[in-house]
């Protein structure tokens, strides 16, 4: 599961907290790194003196997704894997949420991933090997989203379309879904009222902490595995057990 050698893989947003990290992972295990974004990164992404190609594009816009494509299979004449990772949404209110910003959240979450996916299949169907696509979806798809409904709509499309696409694509192409739960970051811990809210959130699942990035990583490094071979249109669930119903902690408090 760790030798990924000759092996080419494009991650997008792989400069992002999550993205950053998968794209790590594949690097140290010996893949060849494309990464994209919007903004050159402040810090290259690199490991153990390996370094992820980076390639300036907004997926959203066709043209400069086909141009990741085309630098991937320029600089290293094959892609293997594709991990579908940018994506998110601020907070916003469905109320007063304006037709432009929905359609950017849509964009960026669904339609821009199944885009890149149609590029890719393009390129990775001539080889005989089979190849795979990694779809980073979230729990917001999974269950209600309040607060960012467009974006939770948009990952719960893109976990439909895992599952056509693997049906469509099989054999040449895998294709699965990672829903992510809730991941430690440092920049976040404000968003749950501090470090006292943020361990009490964190103690609500099952595992009593929410995910490293790292733990996302390793979930790409064994669905682009042989171990998986036969994984397809799969949705692997990585969040701790999952959020415990609010019912049960309500329950507790009235006893």
């Amino acid at each position: 599961m760790s030798d990924y050698k000759g092996k080419s893989v494009i991650v997008t947003g792989g400069a992002g907290h999550i993205g950053r990290a998968i794209s790590e992972a594949y690097l140290r295990a010996g893949a060849n790194v494309i990464i994209c974004g919007r903004r050159q990164p402040s810090q290259p992404v690199a490991i153990d003196g390996q370094s992820a190609i980076f390639v300036q594009a907004d997926i959203r816009d066709p043209s400069q997704a086909q141009q990741v494509i085309d630098q991937c299979m320029a600089q290293t004449q094959r892609l293997d894997i594709l991990v579908n990772n940018a994506g998110g949404s601020p907070p916003i209110e469905s109320a007063t949420a304006s037709p432009s910003i929905t359609d950017k959240i849509i964009q960026l979450n669904l339609v821009a991933p199944l885009i890149l996916s149609q590029m890719a299949y393009q390129v990775m169907s001539i080889d005989n090997s089979c190849a795979n696509i990694i779809n980073i979806a979230s729990v917001s798809g999974a269950r209600p989203s309040p607060g960012t409904v467009a974006y939770g709509a948009a990952k719960a499309g893109l976990l439909s379309a895992t599952k056509s696409l693997a049906q469509e694509w099989g054999p040449t192409v895998r294709v699965n879904a990672i829903i992510v739960g809730l991941v430690h970051h440092d920049a976040g811990v404000a968003h749950y009222g501090g470090p006292e809210g943020f361990a009490k959130v964190a103690n609500m699942l099952p595992l009593k902490r929410m995910a490293e990035p790292s733990d996302i990583a390793d979930a790409c490094l064994y669905l682009s595995s042989q171990q998986a071979a036969y994984v397809s249109g799969a949705t692997l669930e990585v969040d701790g057990g999952g959020e415990v119903p609010v019912f049960l902690h309500l329950a507790d408090t009235l006893v």
